[in-house]
């Protein structure tokens, strides 16, 4: 058997890591934090833990009566497109499975809570100031955010190189 690649030997532990962290967080949640949309604080009312079912996606928009067929389906098609990304990313490219780990590990979370309840995604940490309150997320919900944010910064540097490489041609014949 041969060497993993530095992109596998990164992806697939964070992957791994993540989806157990996100599975073991939220089984706590709902044995622990009973009765559902009762706080319970842990910094005061500014960081609070708080079960929620969440069957819609982000910031709790739904499709309707279909919402859970849609969106494990749309977490399928992700997760497809995801694989191809991770094919396509050279050998040694570590910040960018990272990246695609983080999205992969976040969705595949997510996709388990939709097919083990019809309640949806179970959602428990809670930050905000009294009445002002952020949306009600996850472990998978972190992974997901920091992992596109930093694929989104990688595919903009690799489309900007790609852009300006003619222009450095271009000058160096000249």
């Amino acid at each position: 058997m041969g060497k993993s690649s530095p992109k596998a030997v990164l992806f697939w532990p964070l992957l791994l890591t993540v989806l157990a962290l996100d599975v073991t967080t939220k089984s706590l949640a709902v044995a622990h934090l009973v009765p559902e949309y009762v706080p319970h604080e842990v910094l005061g009312d500014w960081v609070q833990l708080t079960l929620a079912y969440n069957p819609g996606a982000s910031f709790g928009i739904g499709a309707g009566p279909y919402s859970r067929v849609i969106f494990i389906v749309l977490a399928a098609f992700a997760l497809v497109i995801l694989g191809q990304l991770y094919r396509a990313t050279a050998r040694d490219d570590r910040a960018r499975a990272a990246a695609l780990g983080l999205v992969s590990a976040g969705a595949l979370g997510n996709m388990i809570d939709r097919l083990r309840s019809s309640r949806g995604v179970v959602d428990f940490i809670d930050l905000g100031m009294g009445d002002v309150r952020f949306y009600t997320f996850n472990v998978a919900d972190v992974a997901i955010t920091v992992g596109a944010l930093l694929l989104a910064r990688i595919l903009w540097q690799e489309e900007r190189r790609r852009s300006l490489a003619p222009v450095a041609e271009s000058q160096s014949v000249s």
